[in-house]
């Protein structure tokens, strides 16, 4: 019972001049109790009808190294249970002559432990850092300053290329200051320098939607030790382009929470409404979405996401990132990007009908001056309805596919349509080959029925 509560019942004694007997016959409290409220009134007021504290609360009246004995075994890997600890303490209080606390004694003691003494004893020092140690939660000053990267596994399934069920990654590239995405990709199979040099590419270079205008060069980008993210490539490229590369500390994600909150919202808000999600309790859901039009969904939601207010900084991430107007750092053009970033390039002559790639041609007026001669080739494995041509690390140009044009294919996509095929034919030869069987191979002769198995003989004395 709080002061209010105990003021209401006091004051018809105080104001109403009711007497204390009668109140405590009414309202069920003792007429000592009634008394003593009444003194600590007169004297104090009504801050004088508040619970007080006990000037020994928080002690224990047991032996010093009795408590220290109870919360050692409590603080020990692993934990007893709080009946197990009282049992062992009551033995030992026997044996030294202490008295025997009781259970709920010893519960109290248990409770009294310092939270973080008990992570830190139970769970250890990487457990207490995440939960207690203060974490300092800086902002870039401007945009493009520093951008963070980071890959996530989507709670999601969808159709894979082989038409099985995959589960997707995210790599998402977000711009410190603003909270805006710059860039992302998603993919199926682990995490690779590729995927990351695809995600940076998009991040870096101009956007086809105007709604998106994050690009450039950001001063810092800030990785974890994932091996795409410390391969030598990207260690090159980023010296190549001028940007700090910045690695964090192992097994410490704080540093890029900004990007995972991102993937946070990205599961919670857009994979959420979409079929194929993975809740708990159903972990293989049906997936009806294609890798292309997860892609689709996604590039989206990012201009949704970009355009929204952000809590921590009161606006949006587009507005944030625009400022007051600036000009990013952009490379010279997206071919010497390309150059820089697109890791997968192969070797390929140059025929009088073009190149040919993946069972694709490739064709560009400049390939006339080159025909016969060997040229370097790369390419997004995202679209490979172009490719860009290279003569000792110059770009010559940009050959296209014409029976393509306008549309977007992956490799993946042409690998399984390729191996689609290929099992296709493989069915029609075994179907082929098995009939062929049925009327080449010889008819086994008919097997003789078995000889009829002889009764074992009985004698007379065995029966006996």
């Amino acid at each position: 019972m709080d002061a209010a509560e105990r003021w209401q019942i006091l004051r018809l004694h105080v104001e109403d001049q009711i007497p204390l007997a009668a109140l405590a016959r009414d309202t069920g409290v003792g007429l000592r109790t009634l008394e003593r409220w009444h003194a600590r009134f007169r004297t104090e007021g009504y801050t004088g009808l508040g619970t007080r504290r006990r000037a020994d609360a928080g002690s224990h009246r047991l032996p010093a190294e009795l408590v220290s004995l109870v919360e050692g075994l409590a603080l020990s890997k692993p934990r007893p249970a709080i009946i197990t600890i009282h049992r062992k303490v009551s033995a030992i209080c026997e044996e030294q002559g202490w008295p025997v606390p009781s259970y709920g004694v010893v519960r109290a003691i248990v409770a009294d432990l310092d939270p973080g003494m008990v992570t830190l004893a139970l769970e250890g020092p990487a457990s207490y850092r995440d939960k207690y140690e203060l974490a300092l939660r800086r902002r870039a000053e401007h945009p493009n300053a520093m951008w963070q990267a980071d890959h996530t596994m989507l709670d999601i399934l969808v159709v894979g290329t082989d038409g099985k069920p995959a589960r997707p990654w995210l790599t998402a590239i977000i711009d410190d200051h603003s909270r805006a995405i710059c860039g992302y990709t998603v993919f199926l199979g682990a995490p690779s320098a590729m995927n990351t040099a695809l995600a940076l590419r998009q991040a870096i270079w101009h956007k086809t939607d105007l709604a998106w205008p994050m690009c450039g060069i950001p001063d810092v980008l800030y990785v974890d030790h994932g091996s795409d993210f410390i391969s030598h490539q990207l260690t090159a490229t980023a010296v190549d382009l001028h940007i700090r590369l910045v690695h964090s500390t192992v097994a410490r994600p704080q540093g890029r929470g900004k990007v995972e909150r991102f993937f946070g919202t990205v599961n919670t808000e857009l994979l959420a409404d979409l079929a194929g999600h993975i809740t708990r309790g159903h972990p293989w859901p049906t997936p009806k979405l294609s890798l292309a039009e997860l892609d689709t969904a996604l590039e989206s939601f990012v201009t949704t996401y970009n355009d929204r207010p952000h809590s921590e900084i009161g606006t949006s991430p587009r507005a944030a990132w625009i400022g007051d107007g600036w000009l990013p750092r952009m490379p010279e053009s997206l071919e010497d990007l390309d150059g820089l970033l697109l890791t997968v390039a192969k070797t390929r002559i140059v025929r009088r009908d073009g190149i040919r790639f993946q069972g694709l041609r490739y064709i560009s007026p400049t390939l006339a001056g080159y025909v016969g001669r060997s040229v370097l080739i790369r390419y997004d494995p995202r679209d490979i309805t172009e490719i860009r041509v290279f003569d000792h690390e110059e770009f010559i140009c940009k050959a296209v596919n014409q029976d393509h044009h306008g549309q977007k294919v992956s490799l993946k996509e042409i690998q399984a349509a390729r191996n689609a095929r290929r099992r296709a034919l493989r069915e029609g030869i075994n179907e082929r080959i098995a009939v062929v069987a049925t009327h080449t191979s010889p008819t086994p002769p008919a097997k003789a029925p078995p000889a009829p198995r002889r009764k074992l003989k009985v004698y007379k004395e065995d029966l006996r």
